[in-house]
């Protein structure tokens, strides 16, 4: 049985009574062939906390947090637990024993990809299901995964494909890397991770194991797929021409409509990876200070 210490959510209280979401989510057209969607930094506290919770293994209550609008706390702490996501927005380039940190572009793309499952999460809707992001610096694989259901849940009538990217060359990083992934995903050139993602998710609306099956076959129909492909940005790109150049050329992906190219950007005030660090130095802080948990088996 795992107790929050009382101390820890009176914190939290204090410190949100007045709860507004981590990012300022905007939508608007970018061009002919895809929409944008803008994130910038609204409640910086409640982004920091969410981070660390996901981090910690525990997105399941950074989404309850998210849509309920709760005070950002874990459901449980140990000194263990804090050390290990505490190394994981650390810096480490060289190699060495025992690990101290990551590489700065690994830990910045750890955050960036909990950045984007956050935004996602914020506007998604009762019937959507994402892919949990990833809570290590080294992983590998599919950035990020979305299906919404029907109201009945019994067919996938839309999914999101996420590519997410944080670097100082956005536009090459796009045409070289981001495009031709998402020309072999809609060539379902590599489709059994997401076969078994949507699966997964799918699961998670109270399904038996055939129907989830069933329903995910639905994940590889193109009329319902939509792709996202998000960039840590500076504010040199908070233009309408630096995003049209920036996503230029998203119409190779092709024979699907305007809306199902999205070009996602966070927008940050600051160098990029200086952002970044001072980023993971408050997310750092906020773990260090958390309470431990009265563990009783």
């Amino acid at each position: 049985m795992l107790l929050k210490g009382d101390s820890q959510l009176k914190k939290a209280l204090s410190t949100e009574s007045n709860v507004l979401p981590a990012l300022d989510i905007s939508g608007f057209q970018i061009d002919d062939h895809c929409i944008g969607s803008k994130w910038k930094v609204e409640n910086e506290e409640r982004l920091v906390s969410l981070i660390a919770i996901v981090a910690m293994g525990q997105s399941l209550q950074a989404g309850t947090i998210i849509k309920k609008l709760l005070p950002s706390i874990p459901i449980f702490t140990f000194e263990n637990l804090k050390n290990e996501a505490i190394i994981k927005f650390k810096v480490q380039d060289k190699e060495q024993t025992p690990r101290t940190g990551y590489p700065r572009y690994q830990r910045d793309g750890l955050i960036f990809e909990i950045i984007s499952w956050i935004a996602a999460k914020q506007v998604s809707g009762d019937n959507c299901y994402l892919k949990d992001p990833h809570t290590s610096s080294t992983s590998q694989g599919l950035d990020g995964l979305m299906i919404e259901l029907n109201e009945d849940c019994d067919e996938i009538i839309k999914s999101t494909i996420f590519e997410d990217k944080c670097t100082e060359h956005p536009r090459p990083t796009f045409t070289q890397k981001v495009i031709p992934a998402f020309i072999a995903r809609h060539e379902n050139k590599r489709s059994s991770d997401i076969i078994a993602a949507a699966s997964t998710l799918i699961k998670l609306s109270g399904v038996n194991d055939n129907q989830a099956m069933l329903m995910a076959t639905k994940i590889i129909d193109l009329s319902c797929r939509h792709y996202r492909a998000s960039f840590a940005l500076t504010s040199d790109f908070d233009t309408p021409n630096a995003q049209g150049e920036l996503f230029n050329g998203y119409d190779k992906i092709v024979n699907i409509t305007q809306n199902q190219r999205i070009g996602a950007s966070l927008i940050v005030d600051s160098k990029l990876r200086d952002w970044f660090d001072a980023l993971a130095s408050k997310i750092i802080n906020y773990i260090e200070q958390l309470d431990e948990d009265v563990i009783n088996v």
